[in-house]
C-alpha cells in the first residue's frame, strides 16, 4: 500500500499567512540599508516587567527593551498593511502573546534597548480572526484525493467518499486563486508555499475554500491547498513514548521506518467487530471479496491482541474485549455493514495517546511523504482485520476524512 493517499487538514492555521504579514510588510517598508545594527526587529511578547518588555524575535534570540512614557504605540489588526488606520494604545494593553514591531532609539544607551514606537497585533485579535477562518473553512470548503489536473482549463476533479457516499468534486480556479502546496515533512499551513496549479498531482490530497454549488459536486475555488501524502501500515516494532516515536516495518517497502507523533496526531482504535465488519463491506466495495491474498502476518508470528488499551464504556462507544460486543459494539457493526459512510463512524471513536500503543500494535497511518523518518497526520490501531484484506485498508485511508469539516485545527504554530 504505497499510493498517495488523502486525509482532511486544516488550513485553518493562518499564523505565517496574513496574520502577521502587515508586520512584516512594515519591516519591509521602513527599514533602511545600514551597516548598523539593526534598530528594529520583529517578535512575540514572551514577559513583561514594569516598563520592560522581553520579546522572541523571529530570529530566535530573546531581547528585552524599555519603553518609556514618550514611546509610540500603535495596534493594528492582522492583515493591516499599512498604519492609516491604526488605534492608538496604551503600555498596559500589551500582553505576552501580542507581536510586536519594535522601532528602538538608536542613540539610547544602556543594556537594554529603548523603544521610540512599537507596532502591535494582539493575540486576541488573531485568535478572533482564527476562529473566524476556521468557520469558514467549515462551512465553505470541499476536498478529497486529486483524480486529474487540467491546467489549460483550470479545473482540478477530487474524489471524495467511499462505497455509496464516493462522489467526484469539480474545483475550479481562477488567477485570482491561491494555490499552495504543504512543504515536504510537514503538515503546517505556515510551511506551505505558493505553487502553480500543475504542481498539483493525482493522488494528491487537496481541499478548496469558496463558493459550493448546492449539490455540492463543484466549487469555485477562492483558496487551494494541497499536498502529497503517504499511507503506512504494519506492527509496531519499538517505542518510545517519552520522545512520542515508534518503528515500524512498513508492509510495503519492508523497511523499517521511524514514526514521530506530534501532539496534534489524530489517534483512534477500531473496536475488533468494527473493524472486521469494514473489512468485508470495503473489500466488496473495492471489487476484492474474501479471495484477496492477506497482506498481514502479524508481528513476530502472532498477531497483535486487538483489543489491548481500547476505550471501555465510558467512551460511550463499546465496552466489548476482543470478539466480544456490547450495545455500542452492535452499533457500529451494523453501521459498517450497512450504507453508513465509515469516515463518519471513524470521527465518532473516542481519540487515543501514544501512551495507549504497545509494542506489536498493528497500525495503519497517514504520514507525511519521506525516506524513513515520518510524521503521522492520522493513525488507527486495532486494524489487523484491515490489514488482512488489503483492497480494504486501501480504501478506507483513501478518504478517512477527520475533523469538523475545516481541514484541522491542531495545525503546528
Amino acid at each position: 500500500m504505497t499510493s498517495k493517499i488523502g486525509i482532511r487538514f486544516s488550513p485553518i492555521a493562518l499564523r505565517g499567512l496574513a496574520l502577521y504579514a502587515a508586520l512584516a510588510m512594515l519591516v519591509a517598508a521602513t527599514v533602511v540599508a545600514s551597516a548598523q545594527a539593526p534598530t528594529r526587529f520583529l517578535g512575540t511578547v514572551t514577559a513583561i516587567n514594569g516598563t520592560t518588555l522581553t520579546v522572541k524575535t523571529d530570529a530566535g534570540d530573546s531581547r528585552q527593551v524599555d519603553v518609556p512614557a514618550d514611546a509610540s504605540l500603535k495596534r493594528i489588526a492582522p492583515g493591516q498593511k499599512d498604519l492609516s488606520t491604526a488605534a492608538d494604545m496604551t503600555f498596559a494593553e500589551l500582553a505576552t502573546g501580542d507581536r510586536v514591531l519594535v522601532k528602538l532609539d538608536p542613540g539610547a544607551s544602556g543594556p537594554n534597548g529603548v523603544a521610540l514606537q512599537i507596532i502591535a497585533i494582539k493575540q486576541a485579535d488573531v485568535a478572533a480572526l482564527q476562529a473566524k477562518e476556521r468557520e469558514d473553512w467549515a462551512r465553505r470548503s470541499l476536498g478529497g484525493l486529486v483524480k486529474s489536473v487540467d491546467p489549460a482549463s483550470s479545473v482540478i476533479l477530487v474524489t471524495s467518499g467511499s462505497g455509496a457516499a464516493a462522489k467526484t468534486i469539480t474545483v475550479n480556479t481562477t488567477k485570482a486563486t491561491i494555490l499552495k502546496r504543504y512543504a515536504p515533512a510537514s503538515v503546517s499551513y505556515d510551511a506551505a508555499t505558493v505553487a502553480p496549479i500543475d504542481a498539483i498531482h493525482p493522488g494528491d490530497q487537496l481541499r478548496a475554500r469558496g463558493t459550493k454549488s448546492a449539490d455540492g459536486n463543484q466549487i469555485a475555488a477562492e483558496e487551494v491547498v494541497s499536498g502529497t501524502f503517504r499511507n503506512i501500515s504494519g506492527a509496531i516494532s519499538s517505542i518510545d513514548p517519552s520522545s512520542a516515536t515508534f518503528t515500524l516495518k512498513d508492509l510495503a517497502t519492508k523497511k523499517i521506518v521511524t514514526i514521530h507523533v506530534p501532539k496534534d496526531t489524530q489517534m483512534r482504535r477500531l473496536p475488533d467487530m468494527m473493524a472486521r465488519m469494514l473489512a468485508v463491506r470495503l473489500s466488496g466495495a473495492a471489487g476484492n471479496g474474501a479471495g484477496a491474498r492477506p497482506a498481514y502476518s502479524g508481528a513476530a508470528g502472532s498477531a497483535p491482541g486487538a483489543s489491548a488499551g481500547a476505550p471501555r464504556s465510558g467512551g460511550g462507544q463499546w465496552t466489548g474485549q476482543g470478539g466480544g460486543q456490547s450495545s455500542g459494539a452492535s452499533q457500529w457493526a451494523g453501521q459498517a455493514g450497512g450504507a453508513g459512510d465509515p469516515n463518519q463512524m471513524l470521527t465518532r471513536l473516542p481519540p487515543i495517546q501514544i501512551t495507549d500503543l504497545k509494542k506489536g500494535d498493528a497500525v495503519m497511518l497517514v504520514a507525511t511523504d519521506g525516506t524513513t523518518d515520518f510524521t503521522a497526520i492520522t493513525l488507527l490501531t486495532g486494524v489487523e482485520a484491515l490489514l488482512e484484506a488489503p483492497a480494504a485498508s486501501q480504501a478506507l485511508l483513501n478518504n478517512w476524512s477527520m475533523g469538523s469539516g475545516a481541514p484541522d485545527a491542531g495545525m503546528a504554530q
